[in-house]
């Protein structure tokens, strides 16, 4: 059943209450959700308390998903949408602490890599995050899409709602 697209296990689920289908959708987005709303919130508990109110609409809304679009951009649209509103509920908007990299960046690096190339590397890193942390958070939001997310520009587009044309030139704002 692992193998099964998005849109048949949401068959299962809907059609036959098969809540295997529903336990491997969640667990396929679990957390590709979570790194993405961690990356907004740069907070675990505010993270993971996101991340369950989305799958929790996830769940509440399947029955109105429209099985002729992207699921995954659609549950992504929910993760932006919910970690928005908290950010609207609580006023703040102050994104200085917004972290690029997962919790486990650090495990990639190379163990046959040098501790003088490591140090340039995560020098490197860190000049990398502090300029991203500059951007606007329209622009970040896309970054972490494109490049963390691996989504395409046509996804992201449906995820926030904006022309794909505006993505393209870049003149865009949430």
């Amino acid at each position: 059943m692992e193998e099964l697209s998005d849109k048949k296990l949401i068959i299962l689920y809907l059609k036959k209450r098969e809540g295997k289908a529903l336990e491997i959708l969640i667990n396929r987005y679990l957390k590709p959700i979570y790194n993405f709303i961690f990356r907004l919130t740069n907070d675990q508990e505010e993270a993971e308390d996101l991340t369950i109110e989305t799958f929790l609409k996830m769940w509440k809304n399947l029955r109105r998903f429209n099985l002729k679009k992207n699921f995954r951009g659609w549950l992504f649209t929910v993760a932006k949408n919910t970690t928005f509103d908290f950010f609207r509920k609580k006023k703040e908007y102050s994104f200085k602490d917004l972290s690029f990299f997962d919790e486990n960046f650090e495990e990639k690096i190379p163990s046959e890599v040098s501790l003088e190339e490591e140090i340039n590397q995560n020098y490197d890193l860190k000049i990398l995050e502090e300029e991203i942390r500059k951007l606007p958070l329209h622009y970040r939001v896309v970054l972490f899409l494109r490049y963390n997310d691996h989504l395409s520009l046509p996804e992201i587009s449906e995820i926030l709602e904006k022309p794909l044309i505006l993505l393209n030139l870049g003149i865009f704002g949430l």
